[in-house]
């Protein structure tokens, strides 16, 4: 169990505002920070990854103090179980793909879960080249298995694809998500991708002006209602074509193109461009609007 209280003055481009987020997270959850830029999602990650100090409350990671105000406890950052994916990579130009993994080694810590990583991350053909020979894809598969070299038990990803194309997204996603699965991760993930955020979350934190303003399942958040039905898909309308009575909707969705018949009422209020849920029930498409 992850126990979050913060408290934390931060500085905003239209005046000060107070970061206020109180929650409990279970261990092996895939948990995203949702909400508008300047509302504190960064935030929270370095304040649980002890980069940046909070002013008062407590962090308590599976009974473990990490922070606490009232006791002075403040465990720096290399005592904290967590790897840190940033938006930019930070790789180290010198070092070849295999070099900047190594450097991230404890002492005395064993080369050998290095080899893994590669394999894991699909690394191979890449281990001997330096980064400013690899793709953005590339980049950021690297700087995922960096971030695993010391075994977190948290993993913290700041929108690490906002700056990769739709297609990439979705193989990095997949990757993010068969190593949250494959080492036992707790994950954090701060996005303003609400298709992402449906894809990959098991619990959704939005935040507003730096206090939460809904948490809950993905289906609770974008949905109002928990989806019944066997098989659910989210994407982006792409035309909505009139046909007599029906209307038929083409939705591009993990890069398939989805067409769903739907009527008049179910279309009145959707557009291109929209996010929706496609759900299955009882062999019959539901579109929603998100």
């Amino acid at each position: 169990m992850i126990e979050i209280d913060i408290h934390k003055r931060l500085l905003s481009a239209t005046g000060d505002f107070n970061l206020k987020v109180s929650c409990r997270i279970n261990e092996g959850q895939f948990v995203s920070i949702f909400g508008s830029s300047g509302a504190g999602k960064t935030t929270i990650l370095r304040l649980i990854a002890g980069l940046t100090q909070q002013n008062s409350g407590s962090i308590s990671v599976n009974n473990n103090k990490w922070f606490d105000s009232t006791n002075k406890i403040n465990l720096n950052p290399q005592k904290r179980k967590v790897g840190f994916v940033f938006q930019d990579y930070t790789l180290f130009p010198n070092m070849t793909v295999k070099k900047n993994l190594e450097f991230a080694l404890n002492k005395g810590q064993s080369k050998d879960f290095i080899n893994e990583l590669i394999e894991t991350m699909e690394l191979t053909d890449l281990q001997n080249r330096k980064p400013e020979t690899l793709s953005g894809g590339q980049k950021q598969r690297v700087a995922l298995a960096r971030a695993l070299v010391q075994k977190p038990s948290i993993l913290l990803l700041d929108e690490p694809l906002s700056a990769l194309d739709g297609e990439m997204r979705n193989k990095l996603q997949d990757y993010i998500l068969k190593v949250h699965k494959k080492y036992n991760l707790t994950t954090f993930l701060v996005s303003h991708d609400i298709s992402e955020v449906f894809k990959l979350s098991d619990y959704v934190i939005k935040l507003e002006n730096g206090s939460i303003l809904q948490q809950g399942t993905p289906e609770e958040l974008f949905l109002g209602k928990i989806t019944t039905g066997k098989y659910t898909t989210i994407g982006t309308v792409l035309s909505i074509q009139p046909s007599d009575v029906i209307n038929i909707v083409s939705v591009l969705s993990n890069n398939n193109i989805i067409q769903v018949i739907a009527t008049n009422e179910e279309v009145v209020n959707l557009s291109e461009g929209d996010k929706v849920t496609i759900t299955s029930k009882a062999f019959n498409p539901i579109i929603q609007k998100i």
